[in-house]
């Protein structure tokens, strides 16, 4: 029953039921909700003293109505999760719906082929010739040759347009071409949307629909503009533009790709591009190449460049109800796979690349955009999301103008030294060395780079998952890089004197990772690497004492078929200003067909232990589904002076062959070897360090909390620890404030964060005021009494995003000798707000 009027709030029990309260008083518990949502009976006591307006309330109601206030937020932000989900699936579920009714129509058409040539066999071999396609009818109408040595009437140009338009429809929603459903890709609401790879069709095609959280225009407007979202994009030149009496555009264009390794040339195209809107508002961009059949306008050939063939592809976009855009992708192209060594063919003639590379960064890009609008936080160093998008279009249009070489950039090739394992290319222009020269002259040294070489090579790998190589790449710098070539590199951008390297062993510590930012998904992060100095240089050679490097990291999900894993760096001053010269480096490893399917995601934890004792049982059972071959692309760039052209140059040859020896190295440690086919595969050993802390963490929680931690798998508690379905992680005690030294696999993906970086992240940085107050201050607690328990609460990751959980647990790990030897957490049910 409830109370009556405001007369009787001296009274605020009835019965024990229910307690109805003043206004004020609301108010002024909003307050204290808002500064403590979860206090303890004490801190309910305190705050009933200092308020005066509450002192008619018993502390347990104010504890039943902080508990209702608890339960009210939780269900407002779960309903407020659930309409966002419902909506999600209300669009995906339309989308779904026109799938599977382009898959009921591509059903029928085949069954009617099917019969047709069963009941008309004799038909079949003159089918070629009576093709209608518009191809052969563009040829058969095509105009003499003598009316084409200028451009194309605009009504010629039109009737091509109107032609893409209708293939690019038909394939994108009709049953032009069969359509295969990618391997590894489950649509759902918070996927990347359906996405298909061709079969059977004259080159290579991918198709995509998702939705995107931007208006049609906006869309179009991004998509249009591709060297800002395809790194393979070097140029896009719109050479005319022509209106349409529909309100449409008509574009030639003459588009330059990247070739993603030295072993290949780059390919570019001349197309035809035409926007245009259709009766029920949705917008299409649809092109294809203007080649001699159409007898379009033409462009030269150009030099270094082979001239693929874009075949009718677009995007058709259509407005979404309730905001934002329902977006359908086709890429169709033949990229002249006969222009390249047999080995790479597989490159030029795979779908699945293409939708990697293409199609699917697409659909990427605009997610991203649309997350930056809806979510405009400052994020890694105090930079906007935008900022550290160029950065990262930086290093990679940076690494590709390595690999690639044009001479109209300025690159021109020294000569070989006899082996052509090694490639190496000068560039002086003034264009290049704008990014070193707009630095201003330091210490009064008035030397300065004035050309950058470039060593690169390209070698084949046998059996090893590019993910994986490229991961052990980035997580142990010190088995492949050299820290004398990273001294001299970052000096150099320093504007000083770029004297040449002395090796010195052991002059700079480990690798710290500092996380920057990641893309929605995950599949490209960047960082910043500080390579911590040991030792001390000569005076003279201006070396800094700590060396940063801006850090580009993508393809590291062995789950994402075929995947092209990418690990480029370049050297940057400490103040990181946006307008430091970036000079990239790195790797680059596309594989050469689909059979490397991903293996053990913690293949490298222990690998370093593996290398050092000269193991070769880096490999699982997963890795004996027969060879898998990949093309890996190095690429090292160095400023320098013209005067020490030679010394740098035979430097330079010789740092690319040795870091090609210790990948070859790793390479043979990550794959099985042929004597462990026969017998059988084991995982490498981990670390006795690994294992011994795993006995500790699951003895003192038995002792401290009466029940087992760890499930043993077999006898090995590492692994089980490893997988453990909630985040633990251990807190050093030598530090303070306390750091994590250690955390298994759901720990690392709760922080968002590596085993390398770990020890970067202290515990005051993860928890927020009332966490810091809960573990922080209660350490001598956890000490004394050997374990704490909590309710849920919430936490930050490296990446600075929220994380809830339901409970956490800390206790005191004690070593053999039964002393302490870290805190150890794990957190129960956590998840990303």
């Amino acid at each position: 029953s409830k109370m009556g009027g405001g007369s009787n709030s001296s009274h605020n029990i009835d019965n024990g039921k229910y307690v109805r309260y003043t206004p004020e008083q609301v108010e002024a518990l909003e307050r204290l909700y808002n500064d403590c949502p979860k206090p303890s009976s004490m801190r309910r006591q305190q705050l009933i003293r200092e308020c005066p307006i509450l002192s008619n309330i018993e502390p347990k109601q104010i504890k039943v109505w902080f508990q209702n206030r608890r339960c009210r937020e939780k269900q407002r932000k779960e309903a407020s999760r659930l309409q966002a989900v419902n909506r999600k699936l209300t669009a995906m579920n339309k989308l779904l719906m026109e799938e599977n009714d382009r898959l009921q129509k591509q059903v029928s058409h085949l069954v009617y082929e099917n019969s047709y040539f069963r009941q008309h066999p004799q038909n079949q071999g003159n089918l070629a010739t009576t093709d209608t396609s518009c191809e052969s009818v563009v040829t058969s109408a095509s105009i003499s040759g003598n009316l084409m040595k200028s451009l194309v009437s605009f009504i010629r140009l039109l009737s091509i347009a109107d032609e893409t338009l209708t293939e690019f429809i038909s394939k994108a929603t009709g049953t032009a071409v069969e359509w295969v459903q990618m391997p590894g890709m489950k649509p759902g609401p918070d996927s990347i949307g359906i996405v298909a790879i061709s079969h059977g069709c004259t080159g290579i095609a991918a198709r995509a629909c998702g939705l995107v959280g931007l208006d049609p225009t906006r869309v179009a407007e991004i998509l249009k503009d591709k060297p800002s979202w395809l790194r393979d994009c070097r140029s896009l030149d719109i050479v005319n533009v022509l209106s349409t009496a529909n309100g449409g555009t008509l574009e030639l264009i003459y588009m330059q790709l990247y070739a993603p390794t030295t072993l290949a040339p780059a390919r570019d195209f001349w197309m035809l591009r035409y926007t245009s809107v259709m009766e029920d508002g949705s917008l299409v961009i649809c092109e294809r190449s203007l080649n001699n059949t159409q007898n379009g306008p033409s462009m030269p050939p150009s030099p270094h460049f082979v001239r693929a063939e874009i075949l009718p592809s677009g995007y058709l976009i259509r407005p979404c109800e309730g905001g934002g855009s329902i977006l359908h992708i086709v890429d169709h192209l033949d990229l002249e796979p006969w222009s390249v060594p047999e080995v790479l063919r597989s490159l030029y003639e795979s779908s699945t690349l293409l939708a990697q590379r293409t199609t699917m960064a697409a659909l990427r890009y605009l997610r991203q955009i649309s997350q930056e609008i809806s979510q405009p936080n400052v994020s890694g160093w105090g930079r906007r999301p935008a900022a550290l998008r160029a950065l990262s279009q930086r290093l990679s249009k940076g690494f590709n103008e390595a690999v690639n070489g044009f001479s109209d950039e300025g690159w021109s090739m020294l000569e070989s030294d006899g082996i052509d394992d090694v490639t190496l290319l000068v560039n002086s222009s003034p264009t290049k060395m704008m990014m070193t020269s707009s630095l201003p002259f330091s210490n009064g040294f008035t030397s300065m780079p004035s050309a950058v070489l470039c060593a690169k090579a390209s070698m084949l790998l046998q059996n090893v998952p590019p993910s994986i190589l490229l991961r052990f790449l980035r997580e142990h710098r010190q088995e492949w890089a050299d820290n004398s070539i990273d001294a001299y590199s970052a000096s150099a951008i320093k504007a000083g004197p770029c004297s040449l390297p002395i090796p010195r062993p052991g002059s700079f510590g480990g690798q710290v990772i500092l996380p920057l930012a990641h893309t929605i998904e995950n599949e490209e992060f960047m960082e910043v690497i500080k390579l911590e100095s040991l030792g001390h240089y000569q005076e003279d050679m201006m070396m800094p004492a700590d060396i940063f490097l801006l850090q580009m990291c993508g393809g590291v999900d062995e789950n994402a078929v075929e995947s092209c894993s990418e690990l480029i760096f370049a050297p940057i001053d400490a103040s990181f200003s946006d307008d430091a010269p970036i000079i990239p480096s790195g790797f680059r490893i596309i594989p050469l067909d689909s059979k490397s399917e991903g293996l053990s995601p913690n293949r490298t934890l222990d690998l370093a232990s593996a290398l050092d004792i000269g193991s070769r049982t880096a490999g699982d059972s997963c890795g004996s589904r027969g060879n898998t071959k990949s093309v890996m692309t190095i690429a090292f760039q160095l400023a320098f002076e013209m005067h020490m052209q030679e010394n740098v140059a035979s430097m330079a040859r010789q740092y690319v062959r040795s870091v090609i020896a210790s990948v070859q190295r790793v390479a043979l440690a990550l794959s099985p070897s042929s004597h462990q086919l026969s017998g059988g595969l084991r995982p490498p050993p981990a670390s006795p360090e690994a294992h011994t802390l795993a006995r500790w963490i699951s003895h003192s929680y038995r002792c401290y909390l009466g029940v087992e931690l760890l499930k043993p798998n077999g006898n090995d508690l590492l692994k089980s620890l490893w997988h453990h379905p909630d985040a633990l992680m251990c807190c050093s005690l030598k530090a303070l404030p306390p750091v994590f030294t250690f955390a298994n696999q759901a720990g690392l993906d709760m922080l968002e964060t590596t085993l390398v970086a770990l020890q970067d992240i202290t515990l005051e940085k993860i928890f927020d005021n009332n966490g810091k107050k809960t573990f922080c201050s209660d350490f001598p607690q956890i000490m004394q009494q050997g374990f704490m328990c909590t309710d849920g609460g919430i936490c930050m990751s490296s990446m600075g995003r929220a994380v809830t959980y339901e409970k956490a647990v800390a206790w005191k790990v004690l070593n053999d000798d039964e002393d302490p030897h870290c805190i150890c957490f794990v957190f129960l049910n956590w998840s990303f707000i």
